[in-house]
């Protein structure tokens, strides 16, 4: 059966503005640092965040990203608690609709992140949880 090009379109911007935990932990690692912003509230920051994010609450996005990012052309990464919030698809759509092009949202939130035994930082320090089997990639030894 041929592929539609509504599905091509839809698949190739869903690849172009999401990011899964795994390959932001990458590019991060290989220097390629985008802005990582945290929507959530001021409880959700202080409970644990990506370590490097900066906090700025989904109804602060619109007034507060200028001074964060300048540049249209920076690279945003945005998230929220996990899949079932939409806070950082709200952000994500404003940051859009102001003119930035490089905009993504992380697949699964900070859920995910920690979930897949990435480091997380509480107001206690670093710390890092097993990896949850059902979302973590299988690591080989």
């Amino acid at each position: 059966m041929p592929t539609s090009i509504c599905a091509v379109d839809f698949f190739a911007a869903k690849l172009a503005h999401q990011t899964d935990p795994a390959d932001l932990a990458a590019a991060r690692a290989g220097g390629a640092a985008p802005l990582v912003l945290d929507v959530r509230s001021a409880a959700g920051w202080s409970q644990g965040r990506i370590p490097g994010a900066v906090h700025l609450p989904g109804a602060q996005v619109r007034d507060g990203i200028g001074d964060l990012a300048p540049d249209l052309g920076s690279p945003i990464v945005v998230y929220c608690w996990g899949p079932g919030c939409n806070g950082a698809t709200k952000a994500a759509f404003t940051l859009a609709s102001m003119g930035y092009t490089r905009v993504q949202e992380l697949i699964g939130g900070f859920e995910y992140w920690a979930r897949e035994g990435l480091a997380i930082t509480t107001g206690t320090g670093r710390s890092r949880r097993a990896p949850d089997d059902l979302v973590a990639p299988v690591r080989v030894p």
